[in-house]
């Protein structure tokens, strides 16, 4: 098995409060939880990939949610408790799922990565889609499962869900 940690939204607009869709109190925790992930997959020498929302003003998407995480916005950047090294790869999205229309799956082909373990937000919406496209290009896929979060609690839980019984994703803990 060659794994890569995939961080997914922990951009200022969701992360803190006052941001555009921020996630909410358990923010606080999770953030901790992904500080130990990178901790463990760097010591692991596993590929860390950082997914970004980067839309643009008149992006579609904002039919649905207010404007964020618009590109060249202090929004859009990774919190800095959470910072990419220089090893670890920051792929921009601009729809929910990590793998639509951006080089994730190669760049993880290129480095034999057959399962992704997924972290950061929200877990109803971009972690679930990226876990969904995952499942269908071929990937195991692990959700670290107090490592994600959403602004709604129960779709949280729903989520967890169909990530396990639909999609067959493990759902794990931190170390």
């Amino acid at each position: 098995m060659t794994r890569a940690l995939v961080v997914v939204d922990m951009i200022h607009d969701f992360v803190r409060e006052g941001g555009a869709l921020y996630c909410g109190p358990s923010m606080a925790l999770v953030v901790p939880v992904i500080q130990r992930e990178l901790e463990r997959a760097r010591a692991a020498r596993e590929l860390v990939v950082y997914l970004t929302d980067a839309h643009m003003p008149d992006d579609a998407e904002f039919g649905m949610f207010p404007p964020h995480a618009l590109v060249g916005t202090p929004g859009a950047e990774i919190v800095p408790e959470l910072a990419p090294g220089a090893d670890d790869v920051i792929v921009p999205k601009r729809r929910y799922s990590g793998f639509f229309g951006t080089d994730l799956d190669i760049t993880l082909r290129e480095k034999k990565v057959d399962t992704i373990r997924l972290a950061g937000d929200c877990t109803n919406i971009c972690v679930l889609y990226t876990a969904a496209d995952a499942r269908n290009l071929g990937y195991a896929v692990e959700v670290v499962e107090d490592g994600v979060t959403s602004f709604d609690e129960e779709a949280h839980r729903n989520a967890l869900r169909e990530l396990e019984k639909t999609l067959g994703a493990k759902l794990v803990r931190s170390s």
